[in-house]
């Protein structure tokens, strides 16, 4: 008879989900995050997906016969009007979605419950601060989809740093080595990886240390990407006055890997404590291949042995059930969501001190892109 599993392996990485699952959710945007990873997940958890409405309506149309969503509406403004949305999901490109929130709120005023937005909520601080103040005023939940959050590996990490089980945090590692899809709408955003691919880790480190004091950064195009950018290989360290130091390598190049050479990807972080340390893979890179994020644990407490958990969920698309739920649950409750907006927002400003930091070339402070 093989022996019962630690408990202490039973580690905190699936979300709390909401005792109603009927929230009627509107779905605004129907690409590929709405179609393969939003409507998977929401049907997965039970919950209620009731519109749909996109910049291309026979896209909605195809989006809502293949996940059973009963309402498509021909316009963004008329899901955002809809008498039965309860619920806004936000899919759409980063700079069209501070206007689309401001007229979801407008048109939404009294019955709008909650916004689940995109990352980033916006691509200044000013922007994001102005969401956020104008869904208080209307009291309506603001919630951001900063996914890799519950990414079951990272969730599962946060939880064994709020048990202290490796004591004071030293230092916390990213390396990315994976290529990224660019949509076409990166082609015209100021920033390419700091706020899409970057603005992952950065919100990981803030999840598992909080905000950082300083920020010294570093980057350079990526070969393979055609179009004019000003940030595309991301390097960058984070200073913690209190000790702790965190630094990723966010590899969107990876070698030519795309281009006939044998290569290398994948997703691998490391956070070292006083009292142990752990480590992980992300199993993103492998999508559409359903591969679980990993995690190995190894503390004072058990000497010389490696502590692996294990679970069968994924990334894509499981954790977007998590990022709605968080919101949810914040609706029923009268709570701030797990990943509110008024938080996002200094997601967002991390995010310009590194692209600050990098493209003048100089150390920055997060506390400068918040006064």
């Amino acid at each position: 008879m093989s022996p019962a599993p630690s408990p202490e392996l039973n580690l905190n990485f699936r979300p709390t989900l909401p005792r109603r699952r009927d929230w009627r959710i509107g779905c605004a945007g129907a690409g590929f995050i709405v179609a393969d990873c939003h409507l998977v997940a929401y049907r997965s958890a039970g919950f209620n997906p009731v519109a749909i409405a996109s910049r291309s309506s026979d896209r909605a149309r195809a989006v809502a016969a293949r996940h059973g969503v009963p309402t498509v509406h021909e316009t963004l403004d008329a899901l955002l009007a809809d008498p039965q949305v309860e619920i806004l999901d936000v899919a759409v490109p980063p700079d069209a979605q501070p206007d689309l929130i401001r007229r979801a709120v407008e048109l939404g005023r009294g019955r709008l419950r909650g916004i689940l937005a995109q990352k980033p909520l916006a691509l200044s601080v000013a922007d994001a601060r102005n969401l956020v103040n104008r869904c208080a005023d209307a009291g309506i939940v603001l919630a951001v989809n900063q996914n890799m959050r519950f990414d079951q590996s990272v969730r599962a990490a946060r939880d064994v740093l709020d048990r202290g089980w490796l004591g004071e945090v030293v230092l916390a590692t990213i390396d990315m080595r994976a290529v990224p899809h660019w949509m076409p709408w990166a082609e015209s955003l100021p920033s390419l990886s700091t706020f899409v691919m970057s603005i992952h880790h950065l919100d990981t480190f803030r999840y598992w240390l909080g905000t950082p004091d300083r920020v010294l950064a570093s980057t350079r195009p990526d070969p393979r990407t055609k179009f004019p950018h000003a940030d595309g290989i991301n390097l960058y360290i984070l200073e913690y006055d209190r000790g702790p130091r965190a630094s990723a390598w966010d590899d969107v190049w990876a070698g030519p890997c795309k281009e006939g050479v044998a290569g290398d990807t994948g997703i691998r972080w490391r956070v070292e404590g006083t009292d142990g340390l752990m480590q992980g893979t992300i199993g993103w890179p492998r999508y559409p291949a359903r591969e679980p994020s990993t995690l190995e644990l190894s503390t004072r407490r058990h000497p010389g042995v490696w502590l692996r958990p294990t679970w069968t969920e994924v990334w894509f698309p499981d954790a977007f059930a998590g990022t709605m739920a968080q919101l949810l649950v914040a609706v029923e409750d009268g709570t701030e969501p797990e990943i509110s907006g008024r938080d996002n927002v200094e997601t967002v400003a991390l995010c310009d001190a590194v692209f600050a930091a990098a493209t003048r070339h100089r150390v920055t402070t997060v506390r400068e892109f918040l006064a």
